[in-house]
């Protein structure tokens, strides 16, 4: 990344999370966090197993399990803490991302 830190972090309940997922599932070498362009606020979040990564990937481990982040995305998560949720019924992940500036109001998508 020329020089520059950029880092992202994960909470211990989003490790050990993916790291059931990863077990239960057999195989990949971790997750792929990305962004791309959707919803009404112009990106969402993209998460999904990843068998192997290329090679201008980041890549992040925490407690043994890689997250994998393209160039590209990096960019817009830097400094975001991945963690997982549950809250009565629901379940899932959510991101603490500072860079965001404004979210539409399903929280599908944001702006940076």
């Amino acid at each position: 990344m020329n020089g520059v830190s950029m880092a992202i972090s994960m909470t211990q309940a989003a490790i050990d999370h993916v790291s059931r997922y990863l077990e239960s599932r057999g195989h990949g070498e971790g997750i792929r966090l990305g962004v791309r362009t959707s919803g009404c606020s112009g990106m969402a979040y993209v998460l999904e197993f990843v068998d192997q990564s290329e090679s201008e990937d980041e890549i992040f481990e925490f407690g043994g399990v890689k997250v994998v982040i393209d160039p590209k995305s990096l960019a817009y998560l830097d400094g975001t803490e991945l963690d997982f949720v549950r809250e009565g019924l629901n379940e899932g992940f959510q991101f603490n991302n500072p860079n965001v500036r404004s979210e539409c109001g399903c929280g599908e998508s944001f702006n940076v």
